[in-house]
C-alpha cells in the first residue's frame, strides 16, 4: 500500500529536531508540548516506513534514513517559504507581472510620467509595454492579451466586460503645412478647413475618435475630404508637413516638433470649447482584482490631472 507524503508541519518538526538532537528543546523551539512533538516524529516515521532518530537515554541522533530525508526536508520547506513570500509581494502589489497596452499618442502625454511613477513605487513589479490602437487594445483586453489598456475615445457604448474612466481631456488642435495661409492665424476656426484635404487616422483603428473629429468637422457644415491615412499620429503631422493635406489632432501631438508642421488652436464654432476635445481612458476587465491594476488605475487619475495642468497650445 503506497504511503501518503509527509505534512509540512511533521517535515519541520523533523528538521528541528535534527538540529536540536533534544526532545524538550526541539518542541519547545516549535511551540508546542513535547507529547505532540514526539507524535509528529512518530507519524512522520511511520509514514516513511524507517526510524529516523536514534532514541537512547541523554542522547538523539539521526538515523542513515534521517541522515538522507533532511536535505530533502529542508527544500522543501524553503520552497514553501519562498512561494509563501512571493504569494505575499503579488497580493500586496509588489510584485508580478503587469501587461499594458497604449495608443502611440499616449507617449507625448500621460504615458511617460505614468511608467516613471509606477516603475519607482513598483520596483519588483515587470512591466510589459504594447503600443497598440485603440480596437486591437480593446479586443485584446476581452482575450487576457493585456490588462489595462491607455487609449483614445473609448467605445460609446456598454461592454459588460470592460470597465472604462477617463484620465485626460485635451483640446484638438489643427494640424497644417507651415506656409500654409492659416498658420498665420493663433486660432483657426474648424470651417476654414472646409475645403481643404485631409490627412486622417483610419476610422477602424478608433471609430469613436474619427467619429469625434467627423462630428467637430460636421457642426462647422462640412466632412472632411480625407487622401490619405496613417496609422500613426506622427505619420500624419509628417504627411502634413509634406503638403497632402491638414488635419485635426490631438493637442499633445504640438510636441512632435516636426520641421515644415504648424499647429493652432482650433475655434470650434457650434459645438463650444467641450465639444472639441479628445478623451484618454483607461480600460481594464471588470472581473480583475489584481492590485496592481488598481495601482496602476490610481496612478493614471493623478498623472491626468497633472497633465491637464500643462501651458495649454499657443
Amino acid at each position: 500500500m503506497e504511503r501518503p507524503d509527509p505534512s509540512l508541519p511533521q517535515l519541520h518538526a523533523f528538521t528541528v529536531l535534527a538540529e536540536e538532537l533534544h526532545f524538550g528543546r526541539a518542541a519547545a523551539r516549535v511551540g508546542v508540548a513535547q507529547p505532540p512533538f514526539s507524535q509528529q516524529i512518530a507519524r512522520l516515521e511511520a509514514r516513511v516506513g524507517f526510524a529516523l532518530f536514534t532514541r537512547e537515554p541523554g542522547r538523539v541522533a539521526l538515523t542513515p534514513a534521517g541522515r538522507e530525508l533532511l536535505p530533502a526536508a529542508r527544500r522543501a520547506l524553503a520552497d514553501l517559504s519562498d512561494g509563501l513570500a512571493a504569494a505575499r509581494a503579488v497580493g500586496a502589489g509588489r510584485a508580478g507581472r503587469l501587461r499594458i497596452g497604449f495608443s502611440a499618442s499616449l507617449a507625448l502625454t500621460v504615458l511617460p510620467g505614468l511608467l516613471g511613477t509606477f516603475r519607482a513605487r513598483h520596483p519588483g513589479v515587470e512591466l510589459d509595454i504594447r503600443e497598440m490602437t485603440t480596437a486591437p487594445q480593446l479586443d485584446a483586453l476581452r482575450e487576457r492579451v493585456i490588462d489595462v489598456g491607455l487609449l483614445r475615445e473609448p467605445p460609446a457604448g456598454a461592454d459588460g466586460s470592460l470597465d472604462f474612466r477617463t484620465v485626460l481631456t485635451e483640446p484638438f488642435v489643427a494640424v497644417l503645412p507651415a506656409g500654409h495661409p492659416l498658420a498665420g492665424l493663433r486660432t483657426v476656426p474648424v470651417g476654414e478647413l472646409a475645403d481643404e484635404p485631409f490627412v486622417l487616422l483610419p476610422r477602424a483603428v478608433g471609430p469613436r475618435l474619427y467619429d469625434r473629429i467627423a462630428e467637430l468637422c460636421g457642426a462647422s457644415g462640412f466632412e472632411p475630404r480625407v487622401v490619405q491615412h496613417a496609422v500613426e499620429w506622427q505619420t500624419v503631422c509628417a504627411l502634413v508637413g509634406a503638403g497632402l493635406g491638414v488635419s485635426l489632432a490631438p493637442a499633445s501631438i504640438r510636441r512632435v516638433r516636426l520641421r515644415g508642421v504648424a499647429f493652432r488652436r482650433v475655434d470650434p464654432g457650434p459645438v463650444g470649447p467641450c465639444g472639441a476635445r479628445t478623451l484618454v481612458a483607461a480600460a481594464w476587465r471588470r472581473d480583475d482584482p489584481s492590485p496592481l491594476v488598481a495601482g496602476l488605475l490610481a496612478l493614471a487619475d493623478r498623472e491626468g490631472a497633472r497633465e491637464g495642468r500643462r501651458k495649454p497650445v499657443q
